[in-house]
C-alpha cells in the first residue's frame, strides 16, 4: 500500500484568492514550516474540517461571532475598569467615610413602610 502521493497545486495568478494563496505560499518561512505540503495540508484540513462543523452545526458560526462580540465587550469593560478603577475607588473611599450608621429608628421605618405595602398588596 503507498503511504506517500504526489500531487500538483495550479495557481491562476490572474485570480485574486489564487495570487494571494501564492504569495502566502512564496513567503513561507522555512524556519517556521518545513514545506508547502505541510502548509496545504493544514490549509485543507482546516477548510473542509470548518465545512463539516457547520453541516452538523448549521448555527456555529452565528454562535461563534456573538461570543467574540461579548469577548470584545467583556475586554472593553475590564480595559474601561482598570482605567477608572484609581479614581473611583478614592471617590467610594471618601463616599463611605462620609457616611453615618443607619439608625434603629431608620430600620423601624423602613419596616412600617414595608408592613403598610404588604397590607395593600393583601387587599386585592
Amino acid at each position: 500500500m503507498k503511504s506517500v502521493y504526489t500531487t500538483t497545486l495550479r495557481l491562476n495568478l490572474n485570480d485574486d484568492d489564487d495570487r494571494r494563496a501564492w504569495e502566502y505560499l512564496r513567503r513561507l518561512d522555512k524556519k517556521k514550516h518545513r514545506s508547502f505540503s505541510k502548509a496545504v495540508v493544514v490549509a485543507v484540513n482546516d477548510y473542509f474540517g470548518r465545512l463539516e462543523l457547520l453541516d452538523t452545526d448549521p448555527y456555529l458560526e452565528t454562535r461563534e461571532k456573538e461570543e467574540a462580540f461579548l469577548q470584545e465587550i467583556r475586554d472593553t469593560i475590564r480595559q474601561s475598569l482598570q482605567q477608572s478603577a484609581p479614581a473611583n475607588l478614592g471617590a467610594i473611599l471618601q463616599l463611605m467615610q462620609g457616611v453615618q450608621p443607619i439608625a434603629a429608628a431608620g430600620q423601624e421605618a423602613g419596616i412600617e413602610t414595608l408592613d403598610a405595602a404588604m397590607d395593600f398588596v393583601d387587599s386585592f
